[in-house]
């Protein structure tokens, strides 16, 4: 340790052992550092102690000004994302990871399956499927036709109409505002 000592300056060796420590405050408005024997002390009402760096941050508070609204304050610096530059930039968004879940009417097993089935064997079994449907399409058509057409033109003489179908033919009978 005696070498190190020896070696160095004595400017170095205050500097290094000695490191002033001087009690600085915030300000309440602006949020710079306040030394001692600068700015303004505020006792509220209430009790609550604000210091602030200077005349016109001490004005500005008093007017309700939003510090937030002042481009030289801090607050306004944070808020637009001025000064203080991230190490890491921009944080990575991490990727979602994939997540399968079982579907009404089939369960996880048959997916995995039906998944790990080949390409070819697949499309084969969807074109067996859509054959199928079309045949029975087709069946159907022919039930419909071989059936009697039965005659849209005329409603029954039967059928009943709904009871007060139609307007009376003496005008609103049941008015209720001026006559």
């Amino acid at each position: 340790a005696q070498a190190a000592v020896r070696g160095a300056s004595p400017r170095q060796l205050c500097s290094s052992a000695l490191a002033m420590v001087i009690k600085t405050d915030l300000c309440n408005y602006t949020e710079y550092r306040i030394y001692p024997g600068h700015g303004q002390k505020f006792v509220a009402k209430d009790a609550k102690v604000n210091f602030f760096i200077s005349a016109k941050a001490d004005s500005l508070y008093h007017q309700r000004i939003k510090p937030v609204k002042l481009r030289w304050t801090q607050a306004w610096r944070r808020q637009n994302k001025k000064g203080k530059v991230e190490e890491g930039g921009k944080k990575k968004a991490r990727k979602a990871q994939k997540f399968q879940k079982a579907i009404v009417g089939m369960s996880l097993d048959d997916l995995k399956k039906k998944k790990a089935m080949r390409p070819e064997l697949r499309q084969a079994r969807e074109q067996a499927a859509k054959e199928a449907k079309a045949k029975q399409q087709a069946d159907k058509k022919k039930a419909a036709s071989s059936k009697p057409a039965v005659p849209k033109g005329k409603a029954d003489k039967g059928a009943k109409l709904p009871k007060g179908g139609g307007a009376p033919a003496g005008g609103s009978k049941n008015f209720k505002g001026k006559k």
